[in-house]
């Protein structure tokens, strides 16, 4: 199982992307930024998933990262518009 933290632009979806890995039964926990992590909203979402990301993304994901030994690496961050 493979263990991601997203970053939101919003603590509101942050928190409504909890909700949605709750209903699909995917293991998460809402918890502050890490310090060499940053984003606007200060919250973020670790989550345990073998799905593909994309089955997973929502509105508001600024960037998830995987987490592999203690390092953050990027696997999908927003578009600019």
């Amino acid at each position: 199982m493979k263990e991601y933290l997203a970053l939101f632009h919003t603590q509101s979806a942050a928190i409504r992307f909890a909700r949605e890995l709750n209903k699909m039964g995917i293991k998460n926990e809402t918890m502050p930024v890490p310090r060499k992590l940053s984003t606007s909203c200060g919250i973020a979402v670790k989550f345990f998933t073998n799905k593909k990301l994309a089955e997973v993304l929502s509105p508001g994901i600024s960037t998830i990262y995987e987490i592999k030994g203690g390092q953050y690496t990027v696997k999908y961050r927003q578009q600019e518009e």
